[in-house]
């Protein structure tokens, strides 16, 4: 048995704990206020948010500060 070292895996979707987690925010307000515009993978009870829809959301969502 070939038995090489794998580095880790490279996730394409998280679940919603893992999403409000990834971008610094509770699972409340994430679920509430950022859920209903990203796209969901459902499987069974299963829920999975793409990674790119996460990140369109926040790079949609960010704004300059003048003067930060």
């Amino acid at each position: 048995m070939n038995a090489r070292k794998r580095g880790p895996v490279p996730r394409f979707a998280l679940t919603p704990d893992e999403a409000a987690e990834s971008i610094g925010m509770g699972l409340t307000t994430f679920k509430q206020d950022v859920m209903p515009e990203l796209r969901m993978i459902r499987r069974g009870r299963l829920r999975l948010i793409p990674t790119t829809d996460l990140e369109q959301w926040v790079d949609a969502n960010a704004e300059r500060v003048p003067g930060a």
